[in-house]
């Protein structure tokens, strides 16, 4: 069966390379994400840019062109993120065309980690060039990988405003909102056009206590919302561990319905992946 992760990255964190006598290069994360993703039988990832550049946060030009350069768009999309306070009017320009040039699949807003709530009127002109080309907004929601995160900001409520004032907007809330969970599940029952997925839940390996406590709200998740429901399936490697990640996910005992809407369905229509 195909499997999308909707939610991967080509950064470095410090906090699970400590190890690591050197930095590896953009070529070498690419291959370590391809030859993970073959050994879990995912057939399609989504590589999402940053907020900011530097030398562990590889630019969404950088991204395009490393995916480019390796003949991978059969197995790999690219997800643009956006910053208020660092982009340029050339980045907006940019973004445009690759949205129609099918060169990236969606634009991510880092709420949190940038100290803006969602509904900050500066987003409009993103979620209007979304609107416009038919593409999905990814936003972060709940914990952040970040002491310097805000996470007043990105409170899984604040997307009920985006969603209301932009109904033709397709909206992923990431990591289901974690662990405002109740919150997000709310926000997926109410707004039609909001999707989320279940991305960067653990850091590393589900513990036998995470498998439980994450499935148990999944499972309020999926009898809360009305069906079809709107989960998507990300890892948020390399921040979790692929493997495990899968594993937990076999764990959920789904439906066959339930369980192809979120590991493969949903994220192919809504982020118009051909495979």
């Amino acid at each position: 069966m195909s499997i999308i992760d909707c939610h991967i990255h080509l950064n470095i964190y410090d906090k699970i390379n400590k190890t690591e006598e050197k930095i590896p290069s953009l070529q070498e994360r690419l291959d370590a994400l391809l030859e993970t993703m073959e050994n879990n039988n995912i057939s399609y990832s989504l590589l999402l840019s940053s907020y900011k550049v530097d030398v562990n946060r590889p630019s969404t030009a950088q991204v395009i062109d490393i995916v480019d350069k390796n003949n991978s768009k059969d197995k790999l999309g690219v997800v643009a993120g956006f910053t208020i306070d660092n982009h340029t009017q050339e980045d907006l320009k940019n973004y445009r065309q690759w949205l129609k040039d099918d060169i990236i699949k969606g634009i991510k807003l880092y709420c949190g980690y940038e100290h803006h709530y969602p509904y900050d009127e500066r987003y409009q002109i993103i979620y209007d060039m979304c609107i416009e080309f038919g593409c999905p907004l990814m936003i972060h929601t709940g914990d952040a990988f970040s002491h310097r995160a805000k996470i007043k900001y990105s409170h899984p409520l604040n997307v009920d405003d985006v969603a209301v004032d932009n109904p033709e907007l397709k909206i992923v809330m990431c990591h289901i909102g974690n662990p405002w969970i109740t919150d997000c599940q709310e926000i997926l029952y109410k707004n039609k056009n909001v999707y989320a997925d279940i991305s960067g839940l653990i850091v590393g390996d589900f513990t036998l206590s995470g498998e439980i406590h994450y499935a148990n709200k999944i499972k309020e998740i999926l009898n809360y919302v009305d069906s079809p429901h709107h989960l998507l399936y990300g890892s948020d490697w390399p921040i979790s561990n692929m493997k495990s990640y899968t594993n937990f996910v076999q764990k959920l005992d789904l439906d066959k319905e339930s369980f192809d809407l979120l590991m493969f369905k949903n994220a192919k229509n809504i982020f118009k992946i051909f495979l």
